[in-house]
Protein backbone atom coordinates (compact mmCIF):
# COMPACT_ATOMS: atom_id res chain seq x y z
CA UNK A 1 0.00 0.00 0.00
CA UNK A 2 1.46 3.57 -1.20
CA UNK A 3 2.26 5.68 2.17
CA UNK A 4 0.29 8.60 2.22
CA UNK A 5 1.86 12.39 2.32
CA UNK A 6 1.33 13.96 6.15
CA UNK A 7 -1.04 17.37 5.29
CA UNK A 8 -0.90 19.41 8.37
CA UNK A 9 -4.26 20.93 9.24
CA UNK A 10 -3.52 23.88 10.20
CA UNK A 11 -1.51 24.33 6.82
CA UNK A 12 -4.64 23.40 5.08
CA UNK A 13 -7.08 26.28 6.94
CA UNK A 14 -4.42 28.83 5.78
CA UNK A 15 -4.46 27.56 2.24
CA UNK A 16 -8.16 27.09 2.97
CA UNK A 17 -8.76 30.45 3.30
CA UNK A 18 -6.36 32.04 0.68
CA UNK A 19 -7.99 29.85 -2.23
CA UNK A 20 -11.11 30.52 -1.21
CA UNK A 21 -10.76 34.51 -1.21
CA UNK A 22 -8.82 33.73 -4.51
CA UNK A 23 -11.63 32.19 -6.51
CA UNK A 24 -14.66 34.59 -4.95
CA UNK A 25 -12.22 37.32 -6.53
CA UNK A 26 -12.21 35.46 -9.64
CA UNK A 27 -16.06 34.90 -10.30
CA UNK A 28 -16.68 38.39 -8.98
CA UNK A 29 -14.45 39.59 -12.48
CA UNK A 30 -15.84 36.96 -14.51
CA UNK A 31 -19.25 38.64 -13.58
CA UNK A 32 -21.01 35.34 -14.40
CA UNK A 33 -22.98 35.50 -11.01
CA UNK A 34 -20.93 34.32 -7.93
CA UNK A 35 -21.26 31.71 -5.39
CA UNK A 36 -24.74 31.21 -3.31
CA UNK A 37 -22.72 31.40 -0.48
CA UNK A 38 -21.21 34.88 -0.78
CA UNK A 39 -23.86 36.33 -3.46
CA UNK A 40 -25.89 37.46 0.04
CA UNK A 41 -23.28 39.24 1.47
CA UNK A 42 -21.90 40.46 -2.12
CA UNK A 43 -25.53 42.29 -2.26
CA UNK A 44 -25.07 44.25 1.07
CA UNK A 45 -22.18 45.33 -0.08
CA UNK A 46 -22.90 46.92 -3.19
CA UNK A 47 -26.12 48.50 -1.52
CA UNK A 48 -24.88 49.60 1.80
CA UNK A 49 -21.80 50.61 -0.33
CA UNK A 50 -23.80 53.30 -2.15
CA UNK A 51 -23.85 55.20 1.07
CA UNK A 52 -20.95 53.94 2.70
CA UNK A 53 -18.41 53.92 0.50
CA UNK A 54 -15.66 52.10 2.95
CA UNK A 55 -17.94 48.90 3.44
CA UNK A 56 -15.89 46.58 1.31
CA UNK A 57 -17.04 42.39 0.31
CA UNK A 58 -14.56 41.69 3.04
CA UNK A 59 -16.49 43.77 5.25
CA UNK A 60 -19.58 42.60 4.28
CA UNK A 61 -18.85 38.96 5.15
CA UNK A 62 -17.82 38.92 8.23
CA UNK A 63 -20.62 41.24 9.16
CA UNK A 64 -23.52 38.52 7.65
CA UNK A 65 -21.40 35.84 8.92
CA UNK A 66 -21.92 37.47 12.47
CA UNK A 67 -25.39 37.23 11.93
CA UNK A 68 -25.35 33.75 10.70
CA UNK A 69 -23.23 32.10 14.11
CA UNK A 70 -26.12 33.79 15.83
CA UNK A 71 -28.96 32.47 13.96
CA UNK A 72 -26.96 29.07 14.60
CA UNK A 73 -26.69 29.07 18.29
CA UNK A 74 -30.36 30.22 18.87
CA UNK A 75 -31.21 27.06 16.20
CA UNK A 76 -28.97 24.18 17.97
CA UNK A 77 -29.97 26.16 21.76
CA UNK A 78 -26.00 25.72 22.46
CA UNK A 79 -22.95 27.84 22.24
CA UNK A 80 -19.37 27.02 21.85
CA UNK A 81 -16.39 28.96 22.25
CA UNK A 82 -15.03 27.96 18.43
CA UNK A 83 -18.10 30.01 17.43
CA UNK A 84 -15.53 33.00 18.27
CA UNK A 85 -12.90 31.77 16.54
CA UNK A 86 -15.61 31.02 13.41
CA UNK A 87 -16.26 34.88 13.64
CA UNK A 88 -11.89 35.38 13.80
CA UNK A 89 -11.84 33.60 10.69
CA UNK A 90 -14.37 35.28 8.93
CA UNK A 91 -12.70 38.68 9.70
CA UNK A 92 -9.32 37.20 8.58
CA UNK A 93 -11.16 36.13 5.13
CA UNK A 94 -12.70 39.51 4.82
CA UNK A 95 -9.48 41.27 4.96
CA UNK A 96 -8.02 38.11 2.10
CA UNK A 97 -10.93 38.67 0.11
CA UNK A 98 -10.63 42.20 -0.04
CA UNK A 99 -6.66 41.89 -1.16
CA UNK A 100 -7.46 38.92 -3.71
CA UNK A 101 -10.26 41.15 -5.37
CA UNK A 102 -7.50 44.08 -5.78
CA UNK A 103 -4.95 41.57 -7.02
CA UNK A 104 -7.09 39.61 -9.66
CA UNK A 105 -9.17 43.18 -10.68
CA UNK A 106 -5.41 43.84 -12.29
CA UNK A 107 -5.44 41.24 -14.15
CA UNK A 108 -5.81 41.05 -17.93
CA UNK A 109 -9.20 39.90 -18.81
CA UNK A 110 -10.56 39.78 -22.84
CA UNK A 111 -13.70 39.09 -24.19
CA UNK A 112 -16.49 36.44 -23.16
CA UNK A 113 -14.08 33.23 -23.45
CA UNK A 114 -12.09 35.14 -20.56
CA UNK A 115 -14.75 35.91 -18.47
CA UNK A 116 -15.87 32.47 -19.03
CA UNK A 117 -12.12 30.99 -17.62
CA UNK A 118 -11.99 32.91 -15.23
CA UNK A 119 -15.02 31.99 -13.42
CA UNK A 120 -14.50 28.26 -14.12
CA UNK A 121 -11.51 28.64 -12.30
CA UNK A 122 -12.66 30.35 -9.78
CA UNK A 123 -15.56 28.38 -9.19
CA UNK A 124 -13.02 25.39 -8.55
CA UNK A 125 -10.91 27.01 -6.07
CA UNK A 126 -13.88 28.19 -3.99
CA UNK A 127 -14.77 24.21 -3.81
CA UNK A 128 -11.23 23.57 -3.49
CA UNK A 129 -10.66 25.97 -0.65
CA UNK A 130 -14.06 24.89 1.09
CA UNK A 131 -12.78 21.21 0.81
CA UNK A 132 -9.64 22.53 2.38
CA UNK A 133 -11.10 24.22 5.71
CA UNK A 134 -13.28 21.32 6.47
CA UNK A 135 -10.11 18.89 6.95
CA UNK A 136 -9.03 21.47 10.15
CA UNK A 137 -9.94 21.48 13.69
CA UNK A 138 -9.10 25.21 13.50
CA UNK A 139 -12.80 27.06 13.21
CA UNK A 140 -13.78 27.52 9.69
CA UNK A 141 -16.01 30.43 8.08
CA UNK A 142 -19.51 30.57 9.90
CA UNK A 143 -21.01 29.18 6.61
CA UNK A 144 -18.88 26.12 6.85
CA UNK A 145 -19.03 25.67 10.45
CA UNK A 146 -23.39 25.88 10.49
CA UNK A 147 -22.96 22.71 7.24
CA UNK A 148 -20.45 20.87 9.51
CA UNK A 149 -22.74 21.41 12.89
CA UNK A 150 -25.94 20.82 11.05
CA UNK A 151 -24.22 17.23 9.26
CA UNK A 152 -23.63 16.74 12.92
CA UNK A 153 -26.65 17.50 14.93
CA UNK A 154 -28.71 15.36 12.03
CA UNK A 155 -26.82 12.36 11.16
CA UNK A 156 -27.04 13.12 7.70
CA UNK A 157 -23.96 13.08 4.85
CA UNK A 158 -21.98 16.45 5.13
CA UNK A 159 -22.09 16.83 1.22
CA UNK A 160 -25.70 16.49 1.05
CA UNK A 161 -26.25 19.17 3.29
CA UNK A 162 -23.86 21.60 1.79
CA UNK A 163 -26.00 21.42 -1.54
CA UNK A 164 -28.81 21.83 0.41
CA UNK A 165 -27.62 25.00 1.92
CA UNK A 166 -26.26 26.66 -1.24
CA UNK A 167 -29.56 26.16 -2.86
CA UNK A 168 -31.05 28.39 0.16
CA UNK A 169 -28.72 30.85 -0.38
CA UNK A 170 -29.55 31.39 -3.53
CA UNK A 171 -32.81 31.52 -3.17
CA UNK A 172 -32.17 34.08 -0.48
CA UNK A 173 -29.66 36.15 -2.67
CA UNK A 174 -32.02 36.24 -5.59
CA UNK A 175 -34.67 37.91 -3.13
CA UNK A 176 -32.28 40.27 -2.32
CA UNK A 177 -31.44 41.27 -5.43
CA UNK A 178 -35.07 41.90 -6.19
CA UNK A 179 -35.37 43.62 -3.02
CA UNK A 180 -32.69 46.18 -3.29
CA UNK A 181 -32.58 46.55 -7.14
CA UNK A 182 -35.85 46.05 -8.74
CA UNK A 183 -37.85 42.91 -9.90
CA UNK A 184 -36.57 40.79 -12.03
CA UNK A 185 -33.26 42.61 -11.55
CA UNK A 186 -30.10 39.95 -11.18
CA UNK A 187 -27.29 41.30 -9.51
CA UNK A 188 -24.34 38.90 -8.81
CA UNK A 189 -26.71 36.40 -8.69
CA UNK A 190 -26.93 34.67 -12.24
CA UNK A 191 -26.78 32.34 -14.17
CA UNK A 192 -23.31 30.99 -13.07
CA UNK A 193 -24.61 31.43 -9.55
CA UNK A 194 -27.54 28.70 -9.84
CA UNK A 195 -24.65 26.06 -12.09
CA UNK A 196 -22.80 26.76 -8.96
CA UNK A 197 -25.58 25.80 -6.59
CA UNK A 198 -25.78 22.35 -7.83
CA UNK A 199 -21.90 21.82 -8.62
CA UNK A 200 -20.35 23.04 -5.44
CA UNK A 201 -21.66 20.02 -2.86
CA UNK A 202 -20.54 17.42 -5.94
CA UNK A 203 -17.24 19.38 -6.60
CA UNK A 204 -16.08 19.77 -2.93
CA UNK A 205 -16.65 16.36 -2.15
CA UNK A 206 -14.65 15.07 -4.62
CA UNK A 207 -11.86 16.92 -3.75
CA UNK A 208 -11.98 15.80 -0.71
CA UNK A 209 -11.96 11.98 -1.67
CA UNK A 210 -8.98 13.16 -3.86
CA UNK A 211 -6.69 14.92 -1.33
CA UNK A 212 -8.01 11.93 1.53
CA UNK A 213 -6.15 9.51 -0.67
CA UNK A 214 -2.86 11.22 -1.69
CA UNK A 215 -3.15 12.96 1.48
CA UNK A 216 -3.11 11.84 5.58
CA UNK A 217 -4.47 15.09 7.45
CA UNK A 218 -3.01 15.57 10.41
CA UNK A 219 -2.14 18.19 13.21
CA UNK A 220 1.16 20.10 13.77
CA UNK A 221 -0.01 21.85 16.98
CA UNK A 222 -1.42 20.30 19.81
CA UNK A 223 -4.30 22.55 19.75
CA UNK A 224 -7.27 20.29 18.38
CA UNK A 225 -8.87 20.05 22.08
CA UNK A 226 -9.35 23.41 22.44
CA UNK A 227 -11.19 24.14 19.21
CA UNK A 228 -13.36 21.48 19.81
CA UNK A 229 -14.50 21.99 23.04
Amino acid sequence: MKTKKVFFSEVAYILGIIVLALGTAMMKRADFGLSMVVAPAYLLHLKISQYVPAFSFGMAEYSLQAVLLIIMSISLRKFKPIYLFSFVTAVIYGFTLDIAIRFVDILPLTGIAGRIIYYLIGMVLCAFGVSLLFHTYIAPEAYELFVKEISAKSGKDINVIKTVYDCVSCLVAIMLSFAFFGLWHFEGVKLGTVICAFANGFLIGSFSKMTETVFDFKDALNLREKFEK
